[in-house]
């Protein structure tokens, strides 16, 4: 029998209604479904004809997963956290340049711009999930961006970036997916790029597609570029957090976004 919205309400109302310092709604208009809490209204909004779609493939699994994330979530936004003395679970976030600039609450999230398609935001590690950072509590804890800029890249490099290989056409693919949440961020390991560029016989490309991938290529002919592009477009139409389907060609320690054309190549 197949899952309609208000069937899946039912459900995500059996989920969620009983917890009594949290508010659930349902928006027939935009088929969304809202949890939140009560004395805040901080709270997170799920788009009913993906957790119908998830349902279908996977089943209460599916529901589970949904709720320890939301329940996550939720008490991420009610914890006061301290920066002072977690200087080792704090990490550098790759998104997308559309990517929100401020919490749902309306405070700026710190960010710094990175390429033509991406910028940095820094990430306060809580174990099962992070807390994006925002200006209000870099400034109640007297902390600079520069110190945050710092201190995260400092920890990414601390990451291991062993990457599985793969040769296809005679063009040698990299993949880092660790599914630590910080996969992509690796592309600010920029002694780890450079190591990739030494030992690469071809020009070195690289792509962050999604947040728990970071591929690197090898491009030794006209093909890679074609493979790379379709592999790349694959990941970001795939992936939970999207962050771009541009791959990135690494020249003298730069990331140039290009746009790859079928049998052609790129165009920069």
């Amino acid at each position: 029998m197949r899952m309609t919205s208000i069937k899946m309400k039912k459900k995500l109302d059996e989920l969620f209604q009983q917890e009594e310092n949290w508010r659930v709604s349902f928006n027939r208009d935009k088929n969304t479904y809202r949890v939140e809490w009560k004395e805040t209204k901080q709270g997170v909004t799920i788009t009913i004809p993906n957790v119908i779609a998830k349902y279908e493939q996977r089943g209460e699994a599916a529901l589970d997963e949904l709720q320890f994330h939301i329940q996550e979530s939720l008490k991420m936004m009610h914890e006061e956290h301290q920066l002072e003395g977690k200087e080792k679970h704090i990490f550098p976030v790759i998104r997308a340049t559309s990517f929100p600039k401020k919490t749902k609450a309306g405070t700026k999230l710190v960010y710094t711009e990175h390429t033509a398609e991406t910028n940095i935001y820094y990430a306060l590690d809580l174990g099962t999930t992070y807390q994006l950072i925002d200006q209000k509590m870099l400034e109640e804890q007297g902390w600079s961006v520069e110190r945050l800029k710092e201190v995260s890249l400092f920890n990414i490099r601390s990451l291991s970036a062993a990457p599985k290989k793969d040769t296809v056409a005679g063009n040698d693919f990299y993949f880092v997916a660790t599914q630590d949440g910080y996969d992509a961020s690796r592309i600010l390991n920029e002694a780890f790029l450079e190591e990739m560029r030494a030992n690469a016989s071809g020009e070195l490309a690289v792509a962050v597609p999604h947040q728990d991938v970071l591929i690197l290529a090898d491009i030794q002919n006209e093909t890679g570029y074609d493979i790379l592009a379709q592999m790349t477009m694959k990941f970001f139409a795939e992936g939970r957090v999207p962050i771009t389907s541009l791959p990135f060609i690494y020249e003298e320690k730069h990331l140039e976004p290009v746009f790859i054309l079928a049998k052609n190549k790129p165009k920069h």
